[in-house]
This record gives structure tokens, C-alpha cells and sequence, in this order.
């Protein structure tokens, strides 16, 4: 009886542990094209970096200058997005597919009404913006022209970024990826034409000519244009034709029924983005008035580390997706086992990152500019910021799982809280007040992470990310 014992608890354990093997293949599916999909957008951006850095650090500044206005105005559509990833997930984690189709349906009217809203605002306000930034003088036209450009495809852009979520939400990482490989190749090709003067470049002892236009700035901003308009076309034609959450045939009258619900998830998150990427705003513009080193050196350590977070943004995606298709299958248990999968991987990665980054630091900044102040000043910070990366990851992948559940009221009281009452106010009394400099700033922003670790800590600890945790403690009362 003993050995009959013995033999079902192993036949148990090897059971349980090829399920967690099957789960973690789950997870890294649908992460890495998402995390594909993003290291090709960060390399696109380092080669954008590079091209415009070797202009000159005016060129640097009058595209960084206003990089935290792009923040603000993607990260806004970007959290609508979440609304539609919370519910798909959910209807295909309950089987009910024709709801998720009816959901695409309006994801396509909140994409033309955001899309044309969006262009007009920022066109019309595009001369403001490196004003409002703080920008010097000598490059605020510069850094307007660029702002311009960069926005009148707002449309193809929203589609991007939202149906791109939607694909995501179903399941489908790989058309996004695929699509974003193609637009970055586009805009390094566009870049390679457009920045550069014609020129004739040694290979061996030939000589080839490249035409150029010489465009400078400018022609940065076209390629992006361009870029974009290509990739909100492609997967709009993609998403039509999609076996799966095809819009087609589907009413496309604004339906209260589905936007509701879409729209009680998305909005806390958007105040959330919002709130965090004006606060981005206010801290780039403090950082703007302690001159052209400091805003080029915290514009390219931006661009460095971005790709660092690339692991913890990947699994967060494939988190928030899992986590609601369990609870739309009110499975508490995968939720769970869930958890338990992700946080582990997700600090592992981001340990591993965060080290290759505190290491590559002085090298990576080199890349993108000439100057020994502008290299000095962003390797410190980086370094600064690598150590932190494991905290981070942990409070990525909680509040992933919790916009996949719909959870997003208290993911953005923290945010809320942390950017302004740690990360601006503390800029503004080191810089402004006590006049400590960029390393200061980076501090604080140091802090605002370390909260946020600990605050979503505590939601994990307690339960409060997982909506079936009260269901199951009421269920095993007697």
C-alpha cells in the first residue's frame, strides 16, 4: 500500500510538473515576439539616435526635447487599449469568441474617433510644445518642424498601437512583431536616404555614391512619418482579414453593451498613463533647464535603457492576456500557478538585463555621442538605475496580471502617487531648489520605482491583484 502511495504521489508530481513545463511554454509564446517586436523598435531607435546624434547635440536635443510629449500622447492610447485587451482576454478565456469579435468591432470607432482627435490636437499645438518643454531658444523651430511631422499620420498610429493590443489579446503576438519588423526596416531605410547630404563611401578600394537629401532633423521625422503610416495600414488589413476577431460583417454603431465595460477598465488606466506621462513631462522640462549636457545625456539614457526593459514589457503583455483568460475561465487556481510562473522569470530576466546593463553603460553611451561630459554624465545614471531593475520587473508583472483582470483603480493611485509625490517632487526641490543636477533627478526616479515595488508587493501578499481570491476564501468558509 505504501509503494502504491509512493507510486501515485510521483505519477502526481510528474503530472504537476509537466503542466508547469506546459505553462511556461505558454508564457514564453506568446512573450517573445512581443519582446521581438520590441528589441527591433529599440534597435530602430538607437540607429534613429545615432543618426541624429552624429548632427550634433543641437540635433539630440531638438528630437529629445520633446520625446516625453510622444509618451504622453501614446501611452493615453495605448491605456484605451488595455480596456479591449481585458475584456478579449476574458471572453476568449470564457469561449465566447462572438463577443470578442463584437469587441474588434469597436475597437476599429474608438480608433477613428481617438485617431482624428489626436491629429488635430497635436498639429495645432505643435508650435507650443518646445515652449512649454523649456527648449532653448536657438532649437525650438527645429524642435516644432520635428513635433509636426512626426504627427500628422496620427491615425495609422492609433490603429497601431490599438489594434496591435487587440491581436495581442487573442493570442496573436507574432502579426504585431511581424508588422513592427517591417516598419522599423522601413524608417532605418527612410533615415539612411533622408538625413544624410549625398555622399560616396569607400568599400575596399570602390567607391559608392548614396543619394542623400540632406534633410538633417527633418528628415528623421519624414522617415518616422512614413514608417508609421505604413504600419497602421498593414495591420489594419491584417485585423480584416484575421480567421479569428475579424471585424467584418460585424456593426460598427458605438455599442454601450461592450464599451462600457471596455471603457470602466481603460479609464483609470488612461488617467494612470496619463497622470505618469505629464509627470514624464514635468520631468524632462526640469531637466531641459539644467542645459543642452544634461538634456542629451538624459535623452540617450533614456534610449539606452529602454531596451533593457524589454524583458519585463514582454512578459507583461503575456501575463496580462493569461491572467485574463483564467479569470474569464474563473479558474482561480491557474491564477495562481500563474503568479508563482511569472514573478520568478520575469526577476530572473530582469536581473540578468539590469547587470548587462550597469556593465555596457559607457560603451552603449559612446554609441550615440562624441562628447566625454554627455558620456560621463548618462553612464553614471544608467549605472544608477541598472540596480533597481530586478524591483521594477516584479511591479510590471503584478499590475500586467491586474489590467488583464480589469484591475486598473488601484494600479493608478499608485502610479499617480509615486510620480508626483516622489519623482517631481523630489526633482523639483533637488534641481530647482538645491540645484543637484541631472544624478539627482535620476534619483528620485530611482525612489518612485522602490514604491512601487513595495506597494505592489503588498497587493500580492494580501491578494488584492486577484479578483477570484475573495471568491475562494468565501468558498472555503463553512
Amino acid at each position: 500500500m505504501t509503494c502504491g502511495v509512493l507510486y501515485m504521489m510521483e505519477k502526481t508530481k510528474n503530472r504537476s510538473q509537466k503542466l508547469n513545463m506546459e505553462m511556461v511554454s505558454v508564457i514564453m509564446a506568446l512573450a517573445w515576439p512581443t519582446m521581438l517586436e520590441q528589441l527591433m523598435q529599440t534597435a530602430v531607435q538607437y540607429i534613429d539616435t545615432a543618426m541624429v546624434g552624429s548632427l550634433g547635440t543641437q540635433a539630440t536635443a531638438a528630437v529629445g526635447a520633446t520625446s516625453t510629449v510622444n509618451w504622453l500622447i501614446g501611452s493615453t492610447i495605448s491605456a484605451l487599449s488595455v480596456g479591449f485587451l481585458s475584456f478579449i482576454a476574458r471572453s476568449c478565456g470564457a469561449g465566447d469568441k462572438e463577443s470578442a469579435k463584437k469587441s474588434v468591432s469597436q475597437a476599429v470607432v474608438v480608433v477613428l474617433i481617438t485617431g482624428v482627435f489626436f491629429t488635430g490636437l497635436t498639429l495645432a499645438l505643435s508650435g507650443y510644445v518646445p515652449v512649454w518643454m523649456q527648449v532653448d531658444e536657438s532649437i525650438q523651430t527645429l524642435a516644432a518642424r520635428y513635433f509636426f511631422i512626426l504627427y500628422v499620420p496620427m491615425l495609422p498610429r492609433t490603429a497601431s498601437i490599438i489594434f496591435g493590443t487587440v491581436l495581442r489579446a487573442a493570442g496573436d503576438t507574432k502579426t504585431p512583431m511581424k508588422i513592427g519588423v517591417i516598419v522599423n526596416l522601413i524608417n532605418v531605410a527612410l533615415n539612411f536616404l533622408l538625413i544624410y547630404p549625398t555622399r560616396s563611401v569607400g568599400i575596399m578600394d570602390f567607391y559608392v555614391v548614396i543619394p542623400g537629401a540632406g534633410m538633417g532633423v527633418i528628415g528623421a521625422a519624414v522617415a518616422s512619418a512614413v514608417a508609421f503610416t505604413a504600419g497602421g495600414i498593414c495591420i489594419t488589413a491584417v485585423l480584416w482579414r484575421h480567421p479569428s476577431i475579424s471585424p467584418k460583417g460585424q456593426s460598427f454603431r458605438p455599442d454601450a453593451r461592450i464599451l462600457g465595460p471596455c471603457l470602466q477598465v481603460a479609464f483609470p488606466n488612461m488617467l494612470q498613463r496619463f497622470g505618469t506621462s505629464l509627470g514624464y513631462v514635468a520631468f524632462a522640462s526640469m531637466i531641459n533647464s539644467l542645459g543642452e549636457i544634461s538634456t542629451a545625456a538624459h535623452t540617450i539614457a533614456n534610449t539606452v535603457e529602454s531596451a533593457f526593459y524589454i524583458p519585463g514589457y514582454g512578459m507583461q503583455t503575456a501575463a496580462a492576456t493569461l491572467a485574463g483568460n483564467a479569470y474569464g475561465a474563473n479558474d482561480e487556481k491557474r491564477m495562481k500557478e500563474l503568479a508563482a510562473m511569472f514573478i520568478p522569470i520575469e526577476i530572473g530576466l530582469m536581473i540578468f538585463s539590469g547587470g548587462a546593463l550597469f556593465l555596457l553603460a559607457p560603451g552603449l553611451m559612446k554609441i550615440f555621442s562624441n562628447s566625454e561630459d554627455v558620456i560621463l554624465l548618462g553612464s553614471t545614471v544608467l549605472r544608477m538605475v541598472a540596480v533597481s531593475e530586478p524591483f521594477y520587473g516584479f511591479s510590471i508583472i503584478i499590475e500586467g496580471m491586474m489590467q488583464g483582470v480589469g484591475k486598473t483603480k488601484e494600479p493608478f493611485v499608485f502610479n499617480i502617487v509615486g510620480m508626483w509625490g516622489i519623482r517631481i517632487a523630489g526633482t523639483f526641490v533637488c534641481t530647482q531648489i538645491m540645484a543637484l543636477g541631472l544624478v539627482s533627478a535620476w534619483g528620485c526616479m530611482i525612489a518612485h520605482n522602490l514604491f512601487l515595488f513595495g506597494i505592489f508587493l503588498i497587493c500580492y501578499v494580501k491578494g488584492i491583484w486577484n479578483p477570484l481570491h475573495k471568491r475562494g476564501s468565501r468558498k472555503s468558509k463553512p
